[in-house]
């Protein structure tokens, strides 16, 4: 598997391996948006294998001092890191708030402690940032630390063979006119003609169910605008879009104007009750949910499968599903 870049020298991240490129600090609308405009294709590529390839999505992990059982269940976050590396999945999007608090340097050094079996497996990870990335000063030097490739980026896209992560920041505007979602629509503009899937992956959920007396996690003005403009765009693609969210800590799943939209929280946060409506597509309110979503692309189908951790700490199937594929168009 090779990853490529429009730019720059190979350099090896804390659990990223990519082929870096000097960037323009794109969250600052008045100095970099002719810029990124202007950027064509992909911010990076990583091959796929031949025939058939695997994705992991999730998110929620809260890495931080284990002792800290009350925010985050260190024995599961543990397990789901260990058993995702034995998947070994081609690349990894994880949906954000990977520390508990991105200000203390300690959490990405349990982090890097507890991710080891990825990079022992040579694992691609892409994240997004969370809103607990973002928690108290230097917050954005310790997320650029841990993963220097992204440096002076809070988003970027990947082209994956016949797949496409687009990866944004939703601690950061998203409405129509914004900066990031001009990139977007560009971006969808001008997929690759062999693209099928577009993979979107941010922190807080476009489309969800509420969290049981909780209306904090609610779905926000912010990322409705990006869930229509993705539905606007589903009407002119070729490719599936399938949007992959966290913030709230369980899992859900939704079909929308054409797209895919999952809530996979179950990185090892303290876990939510959610209160389901008859849209929701899962509704075992199985509680706790610490999960992981895999994609397995097999001859022109993509087949997804939902595996929740059990009692007794191993892995079972807790929601399966075919993504349909769409017509050129």
């Amino acid at each position: 598997m090779r990853i490529t870049a429009k730019c720059g020298a190979v350099r090896v991240a804390l659990s990223l391996v990519l082929l870096g490129c000097s960037a323009l600090p794109v969250w600052a609308a008045d100095t970099a948006t002719a810029g990124l405009l202007s950027e064509a294709g992909p911010t990076f590529k990583l091959t796929a294998p031949k025939g058939s390839w695997t994705l992991i999505a999730y998110g929620d992990m809260r890495f931080t001092d284990p002792a800290n059982t009350k925010v985050t269940n260190p024995v599961a976050r543990r397990a789901l890191v260990k058993k995702i590396a034995e998947e070994k999945p081609d690349a990894l999007l994880l949906s954000g708030d990977v520390p508990y608090s991105g200000a203390e340097a300690n959490d990405y050094a349990v982090f890097q402690t507890e991710t080891a079996p990825w990079r022992t497996a040579g694992l691609k990870v892409f994240p997004a940032m969370g809103n607990h990335e973002l928690h108290g000063g230097n917050s954005l030097e310790n997320w650029w630390n841990a993963f220097p490739e992204l440096k002076g980026r809070r988003w970027y896209s990947v082209e994956f063979g016949d797949a496409y992560f687009l990866t944004v920041d939703s601690n950061l505007d998203l409405t129509a006119g914004s900066v990031q979602a001009a990139w977007l629509a560009k971006q969808l503009a001008e997929l690759p003609k062999r693209t099928q899937y577009v993979f979107v992956s941010l922190h807080h959920p476009p489309v969800a169910d509420g969290v049981a007396l909780n209306p904090s996690h609610n779905v926000r003005p912010n990322e409705a605008a990006l869930a229509k403009q993705l539905e606007e765009a589903a009407k002119h693609t070729s490719a599936k879009i399938i949007v992959i969210a966290g913030h709230i800590h369980a899992y859900e799943r939704f079909e929308r104007g054409g797209v895919v939209y999952l809530v996979s929280g179950g990185g090892g946060a303290a876990q939510h009750l959610i209160s389901r409506t008859p849209g929701d597509l899962y509704q075992d309110n199985v509680f706790p949910n610490f999960h992981y979503v895999k994609f397995e692309s097999v001859k022109g189908a993509l087949k997804a499968t939902m595996y929740r951790m059990d009692t007794r700490g191993g892995f079972v199937v807790g929601d399966s599903f075919l993504v349909a594929g769409r017509g050129r168009k």
